[in-house]
């Protein structure tokens, strides 16, 4: 067999170590030499979680995949167009459903503002992009159950119309007049080249070019969703091991507004990303956090996650994405205290 330590150039092996990857090989190091009977007990639970999730992510990658591969981004555009109350509507419908990264649609945003594009609509698809896409409904369902998935989906429905609607009426008041920074930020980890343009080809298939996309992007997102919910399932595995349950259950558990309150403060600088955190709120409520606290965690921290925050404050100026991040923390309080009352 050829040796393959060589294969990785130093920059590459050193890029491994960092992140997601570098984080569980820590965490995993650590536990064999701090408590070695612990070990293969985080291993399995880890390797369980994955093979339980796995159809869960192979149906999201496939569905990603293919929303890529035939252009179904163009179809974005479409929902800033007409009535600007439709506008609002359709804005967090696609906001919330759409499957395009933060950084994707910096571009695509930047050019409707430039044009004029009612903030209010904006502001609706920024609050629920980030909450919801197939992958995150896909595995959410698979680990915290379909009535929480959907829970959480009309929830970031919720809280994009209830910030589009709030800026829509307030569109002429000092706080969101002129909200474009002078020379918005560019850049990201995607493309800014004619951005959500073209028609949707829905038999991408008989296009090579789409093929290609179609393979890449699967790739990419599994190695993407597997990379995070690893080291998320290690952190679940390592929660339920050192964690005192009672500890979570006093901070988080309990009826009333304060766990809902706490968890959508804790949620906004603690959170991963939608994938990983997923694994995090099940270790979280096993040990007693309430369903409430639960669903403000992940919208409070979904919103506020440095990717999606970044895509707003590299193109509006401080005061709106003050209002922002004030959306996320009212929707996630409103949004936890609504869950708490029905599950």
């Amino acid at each position: 067999m050829a040796e393959t330590t060589h294969a990785l150039p130093p920059r590459r092996r050193a890029f491994f170590l960092k992140g997601a990857w570098g984080s569980t090989a820590a965490m995993l190091a650590l536990v064999a030499l701090l408590d070695p009977p612990q070990f293969v007990p985080t291993l399995t639970f880890t390797a369980q979680a994955l093979f339980g999730t796995a159809p869960f992510i192979a149906f999201a990658v496939l569905a990603v995949a293919y929303l890529k591969a035939s252009g179904a981004e163009s179809l974005l555009a479409r929902a800033f167009e007409g009535n600007p109350a439709r506008m609002v509507v359709m804005a967090a419908l696609l906001g919330g459903l759409s499957p395009f990264c933060s950084c994707e649609v910096i571009p695509f945003i930047a050019a409707l503002l430039a044009v004029g594009a009612p903030l209010g609509a904006v502001m609706a698809f920024w609050l629920a992009s980030p909450l919801m896409d197939p992958a995150m409904f896909a595995i959410t369902s698979g680990t915290l159950g379909l009535d929480f998935a959907l829970a959480k989906t009309l929830a970031a429905l919720g809280v994009g119309l209830l910030g589009g609607f709030t800026v829509m009426a307030l569109a002429r008041t000092p706080l969101f007049n002129d909200p474009l920074r002078t020379q918005p930020a560019k850049g990201g980890c995607c493309s800014a080249a004619k951005p959500f343009s073209g028609a949707p080809v829905w038999a991408f298939w008989q296009q090579p070019d789409r093929r290609a996309s179609f393979n890449e992007t699967a790739l990419s997102n599994a190695l993407f969703l597997f990379k995070w919910l690893t080291l998320a399932y290690v952190v679940e595995a390592l929660m339920l091991t050192y964690v005192p349950a009672e500890w979570i259950a006093g901070v988080l558990g309990g009826d009333g507004f304060m766990p809902i309150l706490l968890a959508a403060l804790v949620g906004a600088p603690a959170y991963l990303n939608g994938h990983a955190a997923v694994p995090l709120i099940d270790a979280l409520l096993a040990q007693g956090m309430t369903q409430g606290a639960a669903m403000s965690f992940v919208i409070a921290g979904g919103v506020s996650c440095i990717p999606a925050a970044i895509a707003v404050w590299a193109l509006v100026k401080p005061r709106v994405f003050a209002a922002y991040l004030g959306f996320a923390l009212i929707g996630a309080l409103l949004a936890g205290m609504a869950w708490q009352a029905v599950a």
